[in-house]
């Protein structure tokens, strides 16, 4: 007989348990030592610099025992140790200083789990490591020697709004559940102390436990997923933490505009082949129409960097640096083909027997992300030529060779389309939301198209369009599916709706009646 086993971190075994109608539980004793708790008196305003405060002070006034810091972004991360290494210059004992956070180059990671060095220093202490780290150290990794935790109390987690279809990146205030977790890890090995920057009244408006990620994500790519199943009816399958009913009729309206399901809600044959590639289904699309656009290996290579982890390294005391070997792989139609230069450049150096790890390194360029970024495009690959797909490309010198692969990522990203309203602003809208969006100061376009495709959105202080390439009007028209243009379906926020007119209007002049 099959024996299944589900091993997990959780604080809601007992819902699971009925939902596997009443599976044997086997609870793994997880002893601690007593951690004691410490609260600030008010919010703080900068919680960065009182993180780092609070790190020196328990460094030069602490008995022994290493640190870990919690902060929600990684760029500040980064700046936290870059603070914390400036400020351990002027302490006789050693700080040894780590970051972790998804999409830290492997040597730097495993330096984290390294002990501080042994031996004391001048003024007879002995030396300490502070491990900075997002919430992935909550729950997914385990690093010895840990007997002080500074708790900011913030976590960024991804959000999704069905109505909008925007999902964006948000700092938000961890759960109740979360601050007992970083509370714990002090007191793994030996009693610790835990350093909570926020009043002990700010746990009232917490919820009891985080929000399942199913209930806050794009749903699109499990859709499909199930629909591939076999599982026809998934409005009413049976999750554990059933998602927004909304969620699940956009993941449907979405899944219908690609063509992989049809009206009826069956999947279609480009929604088997959209699934067999391990990757969002407008990543999907492109790669399936690629041939058409006679693209496949632009395309591919694209994806590829796409799905990987971030490419750019961006180093503060080397920024000025960054951005100019940044501006050396620019392509003025946008952020898509400038990834495509760095493939090619990253391949290139491979080809022509050159060390790639020093080309990344004098270029910041991240080499662990391009090695994933191969890895990705040898899968996509094999399974692009098992599904019967041609790799095929336009020839270099052709002049159609970059509006081709423009072309191409609208037949994938046609529901990610903005329109310029405001050149002095800044301001774009998306066509069928009407939501005002602006050009991420990352962008290596060196204008503001007054047509764009974007990859992404991040949300900060305001709403980002990440990773865009500039676009013709005619082109939407030509590759979306048959009326999603429809004057009547974009948003009246948006001037879309009146220049697709004109563009209409002037086509019609053109061809005849």
């Amino acid at each position: 007989q099959e024996l299944k086993v589900l091993l997990l971190s959780s604080s809601e075994e007992k819902k699971l348990q009925a939902h596997f109608e009443a599976a044997p539980l086997l609870k793994v004793p997880n002893h601690t030592f007593p951690v004691e708790v410490f609260h600030a008196q008010d919010a703080e305003r900068d919680y960065l610099k009182a993180a780092v405060r609070t790190t020196i002070q328990i460094h030069t006034s602490e008995p022994d025992g290493d640190i870990l810091l919690f902060l929600p972004h990684e760029d500040e991360i980064d700046l936290a140790c870059q603070m914390l290494r400036k400020e351990a210059v002027h302490i006789s004992h050693t700080l040894v200083v780590r970051a972790i956070y998804v999409g830290l180059p492997l040597m730097d990671l495993q330096q984290a789990f390294e002990p501080a060095p042994a031996g004391r220093m001048g003024g007879g202490k002995p030396s300490r490591k502070v491990v900075v780290a997002s919430n992935i150290a909550e729950t997914s990794l385990c690093i010895d020697q840990i007997v002080y935790v500074i708790d900011t109390g913030l976590a960024k987690q991804r959000a999704y709004n069905p109505r909008t279809r925007i999902e964006a990146q948000m700092v938000t205030p961890i759960s109740y559940d979360s601050a007992l977790l970083r509370a714990r890890l002090a007191g793994r090995q030996q009693p610790g102390k835990c350093f909570r920057l926020y009043p002990e009244k700010a746990k009232n408006d917490w919820a009891p436990m985080i929000q399942r990620e199913i209930k806050r994500s794009n749903l699109t790519t499990m859709v499909l997923m199930l629909k591939r199943l076999g599982f026809d009816d998934v409005v009413h399958f049976d999750f554990v933490d059933p998602p927004p009913p909304e969620a699940l009729m956009r993941a449907l309206q979405s899944l219908n505009y690609l063509g992989c399901i049809d009206d009826n809600g069956n999947i279609t044959e480009a929604g088997h082949q959209a699934s067999r590639l391990p990757v969002d289904p407008q990543i999907a699309k492109m790669l399936l129409e690629a041939p058409k656009h006679r693209c496949s290996n632009e395309a591919l290579s694209i994806a590829a960097m796409l799905v990987s982890l971030p490419v750019w390294l961006r180093p503060k005391d080397a920024f000025r640096a960054a951005n100019e070997a940044k501006a050396r792989f620019a392509h003025m139609d946008g952020d898509h083909l400038t990834l495509l230069n760095v493939f090619h450049a990253y391949k290139q150096q491979i080809q022509d027997g050159h060390d790639a790890s020093r080309f990344c390194a004098e270029n910041f360029i991240s080499i662990r992300a391009m090695r994933q970024a191969e890895v990705a495009r040898d899968s996509l690959k094999l399974i692009m030529e098992s599904i019967g797909l041609q790799m095929i490309s336009t020839d270099f010198q052709d002049k159609e060779y970059y509006p081709n692969i423009r072309r191409c990522l609208i037949s994938g990203f046609f529901m990610q389309v903005a329109c310029l309203e405001s050149e002095k602003r800044g301001a774009y809208s998306m066509l069928r939301e009407g939501q005002e969006v602006i050009l991420h100061p990352s962008t290596s376009l060196g204008h503001r198209p007054e047509w764009l495709v974007f990859h992404e959105l991040s949300l900060s202080s305001k709403l980002f369009i990440k990773t865009g390439t500039q676009i013709r009007p005619e082109w939407l028209l030509d590759i979306a599916p048959k009326g999603y243009f429809d004057a009547a379906k974009i948003s009246e926020k948006s001037s879309a709706r009146s220049r697709l007119d004109r563009v209409l209007t002037r086509r019609f002049s053109q061809d005849g009646p």
